[in-house]
């Protein structure tokens, strides 16, 4: 068998956008979109979805490790979709969408790895965010620069989960800045473990990491995932987010997801 960065480098689209690599402890996740920067689809998020449900059901199973194909993590999402949110229901099937999505990703029962390179952002954060443990690459890009780009915001849950890791200052700055952190300041303020020297290193040493942790006591971690995230969850808003309507159903969200599919830049009228 090829070792796990081989494996990924030979992917191409016909292997599909997301693809399952299981090697004994670990379970590995590859999204292979490259030719949009692994943007991620709905098929995508169900399948990931599915795929944390077979890992609660499998002990043999001790982490789960989530990286991209084509020197990038996951940079968004499929944005055409989004013009489908029209009304507050809309809205709301939205926000419970992602808060299923990325409850599952951050409930899986083992530890979950990121390695990231390239870019990381939108839902792509999100999805490195759930995770337990990060690595990164020299060229990783981690933000949500919609304030720049489609005009939208993170719910209350994504917010609190953010702030948790990042503080409430970077969330804010890099939010309201619209800009990226690096892999450095990502190091700098915890979000990644480390950062590898070169491209080529970040799958060996995840791989290595895993290992590591899938060596210890596996009801250890479990608990350990579980109480921290009751805790914070203790935090967490109750019903749905009102804040999301201000800016989904505005005209300047239309028209940042028309700018954005048409490469062009936004006419922000704050209405």
């Amino acid at each position: 068998m090829s070792n796990i960065s081989e494996f990924v480098r030979r992917l191409t689209p016909e292997d599909g956008e997301l693809v399952i690599e299981r090697r004994e402890p670990i379970v590995w996740v590859i999204f292979n979109r490259p030719q949009v920067r692994n943007a991620m689809t709905r098929a995508m998020t169900d399948r990931l979805v599915q795929v944390c449900q077979d890992v609660n059901e499998d002990a043999a199973i001790r982490v789960l490790v989530l990286t991209g194909a084509g020197g990038a993590f996951v940079a968004g999402a499929d944005i055409s979709r989004l013009r489908a949110i029209q009304t507050e229901q809309d809205v709301r099937e939205h926000e419970q969408r992602g808060n299923r999505i990325w409850g599952t990703v951050e409930s899986v029962r083992v530890p979950a790895i990121a390695a990231i390179a390239g870019p990381c952002t939108g839902g792509g954060a999100t999805i490195a965010a759930c995770c337990d443990l990060r690595l990164a690459s020299p060229s990783a890009r981690y933000g949500y620069p919609v304030a720049r780009t489609l005009g939208n915001s993170l719910s209350a849950r994504d917010y609190l989960r953010l702030v948790m890791l990042l503080g409430e200052a970077r969330v804010k700055d890099a939010v309201m800045t619209a800009r990226l952190l690096d892999a450095q300041e990502m190091l700098a303020c915890g979000f990644v473990r480390e950062v590898v020297a070169t491209e080529e290193a970040l799958l060996p040493r995840a791989e290595e990491l895993a290992l590591q942790v899938a060596a210890n006591a596996p009801l250890t971690l479990q608990a350990t995932k579980q109480a921290i995230r009751r805790l914070r969850d203790k935090l967490a808003p109750e019903g749905p987010d009102d804040s999301l309507l201000l800016t989904y159903l505005s005209n300047d969200f239309k028209e940042g997801i028309e700018a954005f599919l048409g490469k062009r830049k936004p006419n922000w009228t704050g209405t």
